[in-house]
Formats: C-alpha cells, sequence, structure tokens
C-alpha cells in the first residue's frame, strides 16, 4: 500500500531517535512511502527506504505517526553479504 502526506505530517518519536532518523521518514512520507501492514497489530506498519526499515502506528482519526522503531534495511545485510563473498 502507498500513502502520501502533506509535508507537515506530524510524528511522534516514541524512543527518541535522532532527528535525522525523524527527519528523513518525514521525507519518505511526504514523498509517498510503501506501507506493509502488521497483520498482527491494526494501524501498525512497516515503512521500508533504502537504508532503514521503520516500525509505525498511526493513529486512525487524526492520522499522527508514531515512531517506534527502526533497524537496518535488510536490503543493506544483503549487500555486506555481497562483499564478504567477493572477499
Amino acid at each position: 500500500m502507498e500513502l502520501h502526506w502533506k509535508s507537515d505530517v506530524r510524528i511522534e518519536d516514541l524512543r527518541n531517535h535522532s532527528t535525522e532518523v525523524v527527519s528523513s521518514l518525514k521525507e519518505i512520507l511526504a514523498e509517498g512511502a510503501y506501507m506493509t501492514p502488521d497483520a498482527k497489530r491494526p494501524g501498525f506498519y512497516e515503512i521500508e527506504s533504502e537504508n532503514h526499515v521503520y516500525y509505525v502506528h498511526i493513529h486512525e482519526t487524526t492520522g499522527k505517526v508514531m515512531l517506534l522503531a527502526t533497524w537496518p534495511a535488510p536490503r543493506l545485510f544483503e549487500h555486506v553479504e555481497e562483499i564478504h563473498q567477493l572477499a
């Protein structure tokens, strides 16, 4: 599913992530984010960028995005594996 937010999207950072991480998420949402719904938790999604996966909850009434977690995107690990195979 792809969603676009206005540039004034409200993001609440619940885990004290860096300003860069929050800004990056805001940019991704404004450009159009592909979101994978969490099958076990309604309103929760994974949003993957080139470098990160963001785990968020989107409030159904206000549309506010609550950033819960982030981790390196799987493709980064694939790239590391390729480098080790070449070595």
